[in-house]
Formats: C-alpha cells, structure tokens, sequence
C-alpha cells in the first residue's frame, strides 16, 4: 500500500477520483493551463493515452491558474476548452494550487517524492510532468520543455514494470 493510494480527489466535473482505483498502473500527472505557449501539449498527452492507456497508462489533468494567471476560467469553462481545441478525454481534475499553503496534497507528495533542479520542490511553470510506476512510486519529473513525446520510452518501460 503507498501513499498514493490514500489520495481521493475532486475531478473536473465534479466526481471523486480515488487514486486507489488505479492501483498497478502508470500515472502521467500534469499540471496544465489553457493559456500557456505549452498548452498545445494537450494534443501530445491525449495521444499517449489513447496510445498506452489500454495497457495501463493514467493521465491526470491539473488545471492551475498560478502561473501567470494562464487558467483564470472555471472547471466548466477549462473542460469545455480542453475538449473542444484539443478532444481531450484523459481525467482532468478540479482547477488546484500545485504551490503553497493550499497546493493540492497530491502535488504536495509529489514535490517531495520528486524534488525538481537543485532540490527545490516548487512547481516552477505550467505542463511540469511526474511519472508514477505501477508500484506506485514517483519514478521522475519532467520539465514543462519536456514534450509529451519525449516520454514515451519512459512510460513504455514503467509498462513493462511489475505492480
């Protein structure tokens, strides 16, 4: 049992996620905005999971507005544009904080397990990645200049990984 598995969180329409219930599979979390000179991204992140989704890979959606306010719209309005530009189907999770007093615990633990350059653990832009393998640890951070593309051996390795 890892720490991952205690996390139930608010989705972007309004359910809860239980991160229990993906247990034994590949998590891609990103923080993401609608705004951002990255955004385009959303195309690369749906791609890996219509890709590896059906041999276990998870991709979870962080809206966030803190960096330069590049998400100021609410869960209804970031669906609707995640969908509509870029057919976005993966989970996409309640807008959050991913710094400070009231950063959501998620990334809270993901910050710790993966300290970014240096051994700083803020977020430093939109689009930072983490990587979870099925044993439910973080296995890297990736930085927003990271392409969705760019992680695919990773992710087929962590595929390839014993739960």
């Amino acid at each position: 049992m890892t720490p991952l598995s205690s996390f139930e969180l608010p989705t972007i329409d309004g359910q809860t996620l239980n991160l229990g219930e993906h247990a034994g599979k590949v998590i891609l979390v990103v923080n993401t905005a609608s705004a951002c000179g990255f955004t385009p991204q959303f195309t690369g992140l749906e791609a890996l999971h219509q890709k590896y989704g059906p041999e276990g890979l998870v991709v979870l959606g962080f809206p966030c507005n803190q960096f330069g306010h590049q998400d100021p719209g609410s869960d209804d309005e970031i669906a609707g544009f995640c969908q509509k530009n870029y057919g976005v189907s993966f989970t996409m999770m309640k807008k959050s904080d991913v710094n400070g007093a009231q950063a959501n615990p998620l990334y809270q633990w993901l910050k710790k397990e993966a300290p970014g350059l240096l051994g700083t653990e803020g977020i430093k832009w939109n689009f930072t990645k983490f990587l979870i393998g099925r044993d439910g640890q973080v296995k890297n951070r990736y930085a927003p200049t990271d392409t969705p593309q760019s992680l695919s051996k990773a992710i087929e390795e962590a595929l390839k990984e014993p739960a």
